[in-house]
């Protein structure tokens, strides 16, 4: 059995399967709702119910307290319906978001690289028509045998719906990509959905982009430099992508290519702790450092997008806005799962407004 959810103010409706979340069913209709962690724990896709009821599910008690279950909210990753509902939810309006309703695929593993000693390159083939989605967005794989979903960011560009690639980075003593990296064959059938996320270029804007990568933050990156190539962008367009010594870059002669057949892009790996038979004559330190030597501190009149571990993205926020550049034109990837011990601290905590 179904009900109806109504999402004011946009007054779209949508059928919601007994027993799924009013997430997931907005999200398979390509509706955008706030969220981050999707296991109830951070608080980020509390929405008011206006009308209906709902179960709260597993709603961690500190995502969704007493007061706010009595006072009409719930958490749209977590809640199911037990009537027609409607729901109030604070959804931004974002030009350049384009409408993908989440899928379900299983696809072929048709590629496998070595991309370093710690990041597998794989590439999945996908049936019919492929994935639709944003250069920046991700998608939820299941890994046989582990439970829970795991996310990895898309490194292909849109223009190939039916091919992606994934950058996994082996976490010692990780399940998922410890099976990846070792079991993983071509040939083998994997499941995955998406697309998810709200992290793309704001093309409209029209402005130089700064893009700032640490390890395999990279992936999504890549897509959004790919696909901006291919739609002739002209605007300037700057990548820093740091990693700890040079057995850690990779994709480096891609981005060497492209940056000599294209003026407006510009490359610069950067080392932190170089080895002495590394030979590296580049940029050495952090991401944000790298940042500061090129703009001497100044990146008003600029879109930045961050991916990486969270000390370097924290770093990169403080360096930009330090120089002029605030909350509206700084987007970071942020994609948490049930394991993730901080998923209540689903904003930067420099950013003031909550």
């Amino acid at each position: 059995m179904s009900h109806t959810l109504t999402i004011e103010p946009t007054g779209e409706s949508v059928a919601v399967e007994e027993g799924q979340t009013i997430l997931d069913a907005c999200l398979r209709q390509g509706i955008w709702l706030p969220h981050a962690c999707g296991h109830g724990l951070c608080g980020t896709c509390k929405v008011e119910v206006a009308d209906g009821e709902v179960d709260h599910g597993d709603a961690s008690g500190f995502a969704l307290m007493d007061f706010e279950r009595d006072g009409g909210k719930t958490l749209a990753c977590t809640a199911t319906l037990r009537s027609d509902v409607t729901i109030e939810a604070d959804i931004d309006d974002e030009p350049d978001a384009r409408r993908c309703p989440v899928r379900d695929f299983t696809g072929t593993v048709v590629g496998l690289e070595d991309l370093t000693h710690d990041v597998k390159g794989v590439t999945i083939e996908l049936p019919g028509d492929g994935i639709a989605f944003q250069a920046g967005q991700y998608v939820n794989l299941t890994v046989p045998g582990v439970e829970g979903a795991r996310a990895f960011s898309l490194a292909s560009p849109p223009s190939r719906p039916g091919r992606i690639e994934l950058h996994v980075r082996r976490v010692p003593g990780g399940r998922a990509t410890g099976w990846i990296h070792d079991t993983l064959a071509v040939g083998d059938r994997l499941r995955l959905s998406g697309p998810y996320g709200r992290f793309f270029v704001r093309s409209s804007a029209a402005v130089p982009s700064i893009l700032l990568a640490g390890g395999t933050g990279l992936s999504s990156p890549k897509s959004m430099i790919l696909d901006l190539l291919e739609r002739g962008w002209t605007q300037p367009i700057l990548l820093i992508h740091g990693v700890r010594a040079r057995r850690d870059l990779y994709d480096e002669a891609l981005f060497r290519d492209l940056a000599a057949r294209h003026p407006i892009l510009t490359y610069v790996p950067v080392l932190s702790d170089p080895r002495p038979d590394d030979g590296w004559e580049g940029e050495t330190g952090f991401v944000h450092e790298a940042l500061q030597r090129r703009f001497d501190g100044l990146y008003a009149g600029r879109k930045a997008y961050l991916c990486g571990p969270p000390p370097m993205v924290e770093a990169c926020i403080r360096t930009l806005m330090q120089g002029r550049l605030f909350e509206r034109d700084i987007h970071t990837e942020r994609f948490l799962t049930a394991g993730d011990g901080d998923a209540g601290k689903v904003r930067s905590p420099v950013f003031r407004r909550l």
